[in-house]
């Protein structure tokens, strides 16, 4: 009898100590999920930045960014809705930080682009992707476009200057071996980002994954490939739905444009852009 209940005491035993096992798993597991929807999941288990949810950051003037949730896990990015009103140009670019066009239509431009921003007549999406990587830029335009995000994701109202900035210090594409993440926090600091939240997020590259999917997004989106080559490159710069093909060097063309496109797209309807993929 003795032996016969110290049998049923051990088995007892094995019993609540595997109950109390898989309580604690799930407890973790319940714990991990919060924590990976707090900063935002993404196909294969990488995080996507807040205020993003186009793939773009979408700016209403120099100075103020539009929030947005993250992607969900596993999700598309949602294409921007734009209203219409035949004054207003919605002016949509997608770039590479290491693309020497891009500088040259952002150097161009960047001036008149803040002008119109503040006044109220345009608002800017900027769509960082990274088709210009090497080894020997150490992967530098999938760093750049994550860095660019991790501001988005903390520091959104102060995207256009960060934005600038690692265009006037961009490196030479032929020549250059790209910034480094510190070279990277160096120009975030210039132009008046710092904070540790930034800091960790470049150095642990957290949106590098997210700057390949919106780039895998990009290059195979029918709307964003150039009519002539069939391909997809950067600088491509759509206005109210309008491709922009006129020269990168020319901020009186590119103005020129912008009020057509405007007129063009007429007043009264919402434009949903891009929308194929």
């Amino acid at each position: 009898m003795r032996e016969e209940a110290a049998k049923k005491a051990k088995r007892r035993k094995v019993v609540v100590q595997s109950s109390v096992i898989v309580g604690i798993v799930a407890v973790l597991a319940i714990i991990a999920v919060f924590i990976f929807t707090g900063i935002g999941g993404a196909g294969g288990g990488a995080a996507n930045p807040k205020n993003m949810a186009s793939g773009g950051i979408v700016l209403t003037s120099p100075t103020k960014a539009v929030t947005t949730p993250a992607i969900a896990n596993g999700a598309k990015p949602t294409p921007t809705k734009m209203k219409l009103d035949g004054k207003i140009a919605h002016i949509q670019i997608w770039l590479d930080y290491q693309c020497p066009f891009c500088n040259q239509f952002e150097t161009t431009n960047d001036d008149q682009i803040k002008q119109w921003l503040s006044e109220g007549s345009a608002t800017l999406e900027t769509h960082p992707v990274a088709i210009l990587d090497s080894s020997k830029n150490n992967q530098y335009s999938t760093r750049a476009a994550g860095a660019a995000s991790c501001v988005a994701n903390s520091e959104p109202d102060k995207f256009f200057d960060i934005n600038s900035a690692l265009f006037a210090n961009q490196p030479d594409e032929q020549t250059g071996s790209g910034l480094t993440n510190a070279e990277i926090l160096k120009v975030f600091k210039d132009a008046g980002v710092e904070s540790k939240a930034i800091t960790d997020c470049v150095n642990n590259e957290t949106f590098s994954s997210f700057a390949t999917r919106m780039t895998q997004e990009a290059t195979a989106n029918s709307q964003l490939k150039n009519p002539t080559s069939g391909g997809f490159g950067t600088p491509t710069v759509f206005v109210n739905g309008e491709r922009y093909q006129g020269g990168f060097t020319d901020a009186a063309q590119f103005a020129a444009f912008k009020d057509a496109a405007v007129k063009d797209a007429g007043s009264g309807k919402t434009i949903t852009f891009p929308t194929a993929n």
